[in-house]
């Protein structure tokens, strides 16, 4: 197989991991992709794009783990990168699985979005939402099919991420579009609460029913975000929270994540903008939260120059995931000091032209 990452670099990568997690790894990680190598064989027909879903049905599994062999086959992965993919069918998929309308946009974004099923004619009613585990259904079926082709194809060499399902009020969302769900959470406070947990229940069955799976090949977990564990670990996110105050976030949102920490021994949260940041004290004081992953917002200084976010995640024993620049994770480490406990993941790829300054980057902070 043509990809660059062997057995050797397979055990760093879960050793170092394991310490990370553990709080013993007395050095960050860093993440970078150097593109530019030589695949060794022809790129397939097939494009490659960043959201799987807008591969038409007619595009096999197999062909899709062939593009993505093909990708991971043109890099370098340095530092704590290693060999990924997964299906991305979009922020929140599980609402398709459960009837919503899945559909791509027409656009440059390529952006997924879902629309809530029709019910006679018009949208459905709060009380008409019927939420339950859909095993036959056609994306969950495709997902599978896709990740049963690129596990036997990659074997253990290729971490094969779990599609993103979503989180539970992001999910309800779809089928009660953002501003009728806000009215909702005032007018019927107890059937979104009754909702919020059915859709806990059916969060954990469609993930056990994928990683099943994915236990057949995978030598670890990882999703979305490439952050590799031994033990049970996903990204978890509310990205509605942003328009509800914090007690509504305690009773709709920290009580169903709460939970779903005790049994995902490795949980993440996605803070996604500054409207989350009002949040972070609930999200810190939930004790089995292993970590926070910073993301300001689009027009914001990147994720490390928010120094006093990071330093109070930190100080909560919490570990801390990025994306950023080497410039920023500097910028950082003068500031705050100590960068032991947070993950950087280098934006975009970098040209082999600079592969000696990300050598010099990587050994200042012991990643090489």
């Amino acid at each position: 197989m043509p990809i660059d990452f062997n057995p050797q670099r397979w055990n760093r990568i879960k050793t170092d991991s394991a310490k990370w997690w553990a709080g013993e790894l007395k050095r960050p990680l860093i993440q970078m992709i150097m593109k530019g190598r030589d695949p060794g064989r022809p790129e397939p027909s097939i494009p490659g794009y960043n959201f799987t879903a807008r591969y038409p049905d007619d595009v096999t599994p197999e062909q899709i783990a062939d593009r993505w062999e093909y990708n991971l086959s043109c890099v370098h992965f340095m530092g704590d990168a290693f060999p990924t993919a997964w299906p991305n069918y979009g922020a929140g998929v599980m609402a398709a699985m459960m009837g919503c309308e899945l559909s791509v946009a027409a656009d440059t974004t390529n952006t997924v979005w879902f629309y809530p099923p029709k019910k006679g004619g018009g949208e459905m009613a709060l009380d008409e939402i019927e939420l339950k585990f859909s095993p036959e259904d056609k994306w969950l079926k495709r997902i599978i099919a896709i990740i049963e082709a690129a596990g036997q194809r990659f074997g253990d060499q290729v971490q094969i991420g779990m599609t993103d399902l979503g989180g539970t009020l992001d999910i309800l969302s779809s089928f009660r579009p953002s501003e009728a769900l806000l009215f909702d959470l005032i007018d019927a406070p107890e059937t979104v609460e009754k909702l919020v947990w059915q859709t806990h229940h059916l969060w954990r069955q469609y993930f056990e029913h994928i990683d099943k799976v994915l236990r057949k090949y995978n030598p670890g977990w990882t999703c979305w975000t490439s952050l590799f564990s031994q033990q049970p670990y996903y990204m978890f996110q509310c990205d509605f929270c942003y328009m509800i105050g914090p007690d509504m976030f305690e009773r709709f949102v920290k009580k169903d994540l709460a939970d779903t920490c005790k049994w995902m021994t490795n949980g993440f949260y996605h803070l996604d903008g500054i409207g989350e940041l009002q949040h972070l004290d609930s999200i810190l004081a939930i004790p089995e939260l292993k970590g926070v992953q910073w993301i300001p917002g689009d027009g914001k200084p990147g994720a490390a120059y928010w120094p006093d976010v990071i330093t109070k995640i930190r100080k909560a024993g919490k570990l801390v995931q990025f994306f950023g620049t080497m410039e920023g994770f500097d910028a950082l480490a003068d500031k705050i000091g100590n960068v032991e406990g947070i993950c950087l993941i280098c934006q975009g790829w970098f040209p082999q032209s600079r592969e000696k300054e990300l050598e010099k980057f990587l050994l200042k902070y012991g990643a090489l």
